[in-house]
């Protein structure tokens, strides 16, 4: 017969004894042997929950701050579960961003506003490739270069070179980009955001895995 906790009384007192049983003690033994392998898998499944975490709040930062379309950043970021070597990364691409993709673009007859930006004098066509872009010439009275970041296609005079065809012809053009030098100073308060709330779902994790353990100890 296992002994575990009991009580026992008497005419003026009463005494409770606590004690494992045999059963007990083993899955814990079990839990102690199996330790290593058990925060190895809570840790993975942490940072990797974290990852998924970080992606969401760094899209919805980014496009708060630069008026994009969440849609469009998370675009730019990509999560990598943990590998071998126990890391997970959250890459983000920062070149500039075709405005087009900031929100849905409008003609009208002074250029082209989206998302909140208005770019005088440009238009909003298919030129280059399949998709319809927001386009400039360059030999605009209205192009300035800082709506114009890296812009893969410019003209043929001046500081652009270049050309794009356009209905046979030859024009210097420029696309609108939104540049995300801006965000560059935010990596380290979401690095140490990151880091607090992995330590937050760590515990989560460890947690949980302590608490399959008393379910099995508890029926055993």
């Amino acid at each position: 017969m296992s002994v575990g906790s009991y009580y026992k009384l008497s005419s003026d007192t009463g005494m409770i004894t606590l004690q494992a049983i045999p059963q007990q003690v083993a899955r814990f033994e079990e839990f102690a042997a199996l330790a290593p392998k058990v925060i190895a898998a809570a840790q993975r499944r942490a940072i990797n929950k974290t990852l998924r975490w970080l992606r969401t709040h760094v899209g919805r930062s980014v496009a708060l701050q630069e008026r994009i379309a969440v849609a469009s950043v998370r675009q730019r970021l990509r999560a990598y579960p943990v590998g071998s070597n126990g890391q997970g990364k959250l890459w983000f691409g920062l070149d500039p961003i075709a405005a087009s993709r900031a929100g849905r673009p409008r003609q009208t007859r002074a250029g082209v506003s989206v998302a909140g930006r208005r770019y005088q004098g440009a238009f909003y066509k298919a030129v280059y490739g399949g998709s319809p872009d927001i386009w400039i010439r360059t030999a605009s009275k209205h192009f300035k270069a800082s709506d114009y970041p890296n812009s893969d296609v410019s003209g043929g005079a001046g500081a652009s070179s270049g050309w794009i065809a356009e209905n046979g012809s030859r024009f210097p053009l420029a696309k609108a980009m939104i540049s995300l030098e801006d965000v560059r100073p935010h990596f380290e308060s979401w690095t140490n955001k990151a880091h607090q709330r992995l330590l937050v779902v760590m515990r989560q994790e460890l947690n949980y895995e302590l608490q399959k353990l008393l379910g099995r100890v508890g029926n055993g």
